[in-house]
C-alpha cells in the first residue's frame, strides 16, 4: 500500500472530526475545507466531503448557510453548532488517549525490535 493510500484509509476514519475542527476556526465553504486539510498534510478530495459534512448537518453538529461571493453566485458555508463543539471537544479528548495508547504500543514494539536487532548483531 502507497503512503498516499494509508493515509486515505485513516482519514477515512478520522474526517468527520477534522472537518469539526476546520470549522471551530471559522465557517468555511468546502473547497475551502479540501485545502485546508490537504494545506494539513490530508489529502482528501474534494467531492470525497459533501457526503460527511451532510451526514455532521443532519446529526446537527454543524449548520450550512449562504454567503455572498465576490462576483459570483452565493457559496454554502458551514459553521460549528454548540452541538458540534461539545462533540469536538469529547472526539479531541478520545483522540488523546487512542493516540497516546498506540504510541506506547509502538513504542514498545519499536525497543524490542532494536533490542532484538542488537542481539541478532551480536551473534554474527
Amino acid at each position: 500500500m502507497t503512503e498516499a493510500a494509508a493515509s486515505s484509509q485513516w482519514l477515512r476514519g478520522l474526517l468527520d472530526v477534522c472537518l469539526l475542527a476546520t470549522l471551530a476556526q471559522e465557517p468555511r465553504y468546502g473547497y475551502e475545507m479540501t485545502r485546508h486539510l490537504a494545506d494539513a498534510g490530508l489529502g482528501v478530495a474534494e467531492g470525497s466531503i459533501y457526503p460527511a459534512l451532510g451526514r455532521l448537518e443532519r446529526a446537527g453538529l454543524i449548520e450550512g448557510f449562504l454567503r455572498e461571493g465576490a462576483g459570483g453566485p452565493p457559496r454554502k458555508y458551514y459553521r460549528l453548532t454548540r452541538s458540534g463543539a461539545e462533540v469536538l471537544e469529547q472526539r479531541t479528548a478520545e483522540w488523546g488517549r487512542f493516540s497516546d495508547g498506540v504510541g506506547s504500543v509502538l513504542a514498545a514494539a519499536s525497543a524490542s525490535t532494536s533490542a532484538s536487532g542488537k542481539k541478532g548483531a551480536s551473534r554474527g
